[in-house]
């Protein structure tokens, strides 16, 4: 098979499903994700300046290729809203074949 061997994932939370939708479409349109999973009222608590606070967020997980990797996170980034996002991704350690190729060709 060609292509990248391996798969890799990007975890972001996005302040509104209209704004993960539509940055979504945007990496979607630019070949660097084959998916994203939105998934709508994810409660974060976290430390900003040095207050804990809890919203309510969307959170998207997005599936790409590990070629991708470095290059999604870096325009998730300039796409994103937040001044600080949480942008995490990862290596996939076990993907079966066709799900890699239907990586591959969705980023074709």
């Amino acid at each position: 098979m060609s292509g990248d061997p391996q798969a890799a994932l990007v975890w972001c939370p996005f302040p509104d499903a209209k704004t993960a939708r539509a940055i979504a479409g945007t990496l979607l349109e630019e070949k660097r994700i084959a998916c994203a999973n939105i998934l709508p009222g994810v409660e974060s608590v976290f430390t900003w300046n040095g207050e804990v606070s809890s919203e309510t967020e969307t959170a998207v997980l997005f599936k790409t290729t590990a070629g991708q990797l470095r290059a999604l996170t870096k325009r998730l980034e300039e796409l994103h809203p937040y001044e600080t996002p949480a942008i995490m991704g990862w290596l996939v350690d076990a993907t079966p074949p066709k799900t890699l190729e239907w990586l591959n060709q969705s980023l074709k």
